[in-house]
């Protein structure tokens, strides 16, 4: 008969082979009630602007943030300012190249908890196909079966490419933009 000591040291050992995604609770984004939005400056000028089109995996648990991760998918063509001239620029090739590069990817492979309700995705940002280590900084409050998270990123648009010819210096159009997210996620059943 098996002791006691060997059959707690099996449960234990089968607990931590569980892949840590096992621990944490998937989430369906709710595009409609979501935005991805992004500032900037234009000859001093301030502007903002939106993605349209985006959608993502979530799997996220407060108390186990290590074995969350995220992936979303941005249609760059989809970003709009309200100004008509940047509008139809930014699809162009000196810009987002949409022909080249029709997506912007964020894939977070974990989070930290910061204290309270405040987390950090830590990822890779691929825009234009250039990649770049990312650290988003986001709030996240739940309510049932609903979770709302806001976060800002600063970028620099030249490292992923972003701003060819001469559009690559800051001259007319400032390096530094914001990126700022507000999503709403359902838990998945």
């Amino acid at each position: 008969m098996p002791s006691i000591k060997l059959i707690s040291a099996l449960a234990l050992a089968a607990g931590l082979s569980l892949p840590l995604s096992a621990m944490a609770t998937d989430w369906t984004l709710d595009p409609a009630h979501s935005t991805l939005a992004f500032s900037g400056k234009q000859t001093g000028t301030p502007f903002s602007g939106h993605f349209g089109t985006f959608n993502g995996s979530i799997s996220f648990d407060p108390t186990h943030p290590e074995a969350g991760h995220a992936h979303v998918t941005l249609a760059m063509a989809s970003a709009v300012t309200g100004d008509q001239q940047r509008d139809g620029a930014l699809p162009g090739k000196d810009w987002f190249n949409v022909a080249g590069f029709p997506s912007a990817v964020f894939d977070a492979q974990s989070f930290r908890a910061m204290g309270g309700n405040s987390y950090e995705a830590v990822g890779t940002l691929t825009i234009r196909g250039i990649s770049k280590p990312v650290t988003l900084p986001f709030t996240l409050d739940i309510n049932g079966t609903t979770a709302h998270a806001k976060g800002h990123l600063d970028l620099v648009r030249s490292d992923f490419g972003v701003g060819q010819g001469p559009w690559a210096s800051g001259q007319w159009v400032s390096l530094n933009v914001g990126v700022d997210m507000d999503i709403t996620a359902q838990r998945k059943p």
